[in-house]
């Protein structure tokens, strides 16, 4: 498919008014997705998992205008309230999308959303926020479209996100998404992220995530700014080698439930991340000293009680915390004795693998 195939016709049908609401986890990549090309294209694949806890619920009300508008018509309320900083960037995103939604200007739209999660909490809202307020629109699309197959809305409610912040594009279902366009997995694309079509074991189903709270400021450095120094980089195509490398790896470690190797991926595949960051020019350290306090941590518990629990890294300090459904006490009990003193006043998230949005 090209970005043509979700340039839509003549709509079929006509709304006048209604409202649609949809909850939409975030997500945290497994192999990083790091530089980004023109349009939200990223430079290299990435695979997730979905999140189940961590969420955002965004309901569109929507009331069509007595003539088309020369702009964008929108109100936003964020957990309630007017949010105006954040208005600037769903400008940005209906800008992006407008040839593909060529309804956005009819519409006076009201936009409210909300997080399961603490918006000063350092959790990365744009993956679900995103995802959720796609879906949304396309709800409005099926709407005038109503003979739209569901195949057809999920791939361009991803194409939609994507546009929007890259990573929500593999929050729009679960358990294990993969985005980017790679040689050894089938109907992979850079234009919308696709449910992983391959064997994944048991072991795999069911997993958790503790996320560690080490650092709720705001990043000195944004994401959009980092991915943009990777144009330049000087191990930038070792880089973008290594992730599809990875990826084909995970293909064997996800059909054997080689849980050794996948740890061995997502540690790596963690610190390359922040590796990027930190020689990149200009360069930036996003980790804090909990940060590599907690990695310790989990690499002493891992030698010493010969578990599978592993970490990785967003782009930030904090750490997610990655264990298996039949560790999970065992790990649980260590991160609450041992790691939850070095969060930011203690707190942490409680998550685990999901099953991508739903309508509410």
């Amino acid at each position: 498919m090209t970005d043509k195939n979700f340039v839509p016709s003549v709509y079929s049908n006509e709304t006048n008014e209604g409202k649609v609401t949809f909850k939409s986890p975030s997500n945290i990549a497994l192999v990083k997705y790091w530089g980004k090309k023109e349009s939200q294209i990223p430079a290299n694949p990435s695979i997730s998992f979905t999140l189940d806890a961590c969420a955002t619920t965004t309901s569109i009300s929507y009331k069509k205008l007595k003539e088309k508008g020369s702009s964008f018509s929108f109100d936003l309320l964020f957990e309630g309230k007017p949010m105006e900083s954040f208005k600037p960037k769903i400008t940005t995103f209906f800008e992006r999308i407008e040839n593909y939604l060529p309804f956005l200007k009819d519409y006076n739209f009201t936009i409210e959303t909300s997080n399961s999660f603490p918006h000063s909490s350092g959790i990365a809202s744009s993956a679900s926020g995103m995802s959720a307020l796609a879906l949304g629109l396309m709800a409005i699309e099926k709407e005038l479209n109503p003979e739209m197959e569901q195949e057809y809305f999920i791939k361009k409610a991803s194409f939609l996100a994507r546009l929007g912040s890259g990573s929500a594009c593999r929050s729009i279902e679960g358990d294990l998404i993969q985005w980017g366009k790679h040689g050894e997995i089938d109907g992979s694309s850079d234009l919308y992220g696709i449910k992983y079509p391959y064997e994944v074991h048991s072991v795999f189903k069911n997993y958790h995530d503790t996320i560690l709270l080490v650092d709720k400021g705001q990043k000195q450095v944004s994401s959009t700014v980092g991915h943009d120094l990777m144009h330049n980089h000087p191990f930038a195509i070792n880089r973008f080698d290594q992730a599809h490398r990875n990826l084909t790896k995970l293909k064997k470690v996800f059909a054997e439930g080689d849980l050794k190797s996948f740890v061995e991926i997502v540690e790596s595949e963690a610190l390359t991340l922040h590796a990027m960051m930190m020689t990149s020019l200009p360069y930036f350290v996003l980790m804090k000293p909990n940060t590599l306090e907690i990695i310790n941590k989990i690499w002493a518990f891992r030698e010493s009680s010969g578990t599978n629990v592993c970490f990785t890294l967003d782009a930030g300090a904090n750490v997610h915390v990655l264990y298996p459904e039949a560790e999970k006490e065992e790990a649980f009990q260590f991160i609450k004795n041992e790691l939850v003193a070095f969060c930011e006043n203690g707190q942490y998230l409680c998550d685990r693998i999901g099953f991508g949005a739903k309508k509410l």
